[in-house]
């Protein structure tokens, strides 16, 4: 989980490969509507957002007893309240950078529908995991590797 720019995709699609599992790019389940909206500059809304986070439930509920990862910004408490609602097993890893790096990150960036625009309405949004939830927040700017590596070793502990 995180805001656009911090390395969702790379380091979820690692992390599915290390550990054998189907990957989900959160992204893959925007309707039209909200994709163009963002390429448009427009942040969304709760309405916008609701049907599109029920999507990703529903596929991570769908691979919960054989497991899955799936990417998927989450930036909201009820959000993730409402993924864990489909799959009350859901273990989050937040990928958190500063405001300069993830502008770098997008700037970078070749074909991605998501603005820079956006990045201050995300992170304006973002709600940091609290300690009751199950998850950990990793620092984005240690290589995709690390960060694997970091994630894999925090659900094991968590889980122990």
């Amino acid at each position: 989980m995180g805001v656009s720019g911090c390395g969702k995709t790379t380091v979820g699609a690692l992390l599915a490969e290390r550990l054998g599992l189907p990957y989900a790019e959160g992204d893959d389940f925007h309707p039209v509507e909200n994709i163009e909206k963002m390429a448009a500059g427009i942040p969304l809304t709760d309405a916008d957002r609701l049907p599109w986070l029920d999507i990703v439930a529903d596929w991570l509920g769908a691979h919960q007893r054989s497991g899955g990862v799936a990417s998927c910004s989450a930036l909201r408490r009820p959000y993730r309240d409402r993924l864990r609602a489909g799959a009350p097993t859901t273990y989050f890893v937040h990928l958190a950078a500063g405001r300069e790096e993830l502008l770098r990150r997008m700037t970078g960036r070749l074909g991605h529908f998501m603005p820079t625009a956006l990045l201050d309405s995300q992170l304006d949004t973002l709600e940091p995991l609290e300690p009751d939830e199950p998850g950990v927040t990793l620092d984005a700017l240690a290589s995709p590797t690390t960060l694997v590596t970091e994630s894999v070793d925090a659900w094991r502990a968590d889980h122990r």
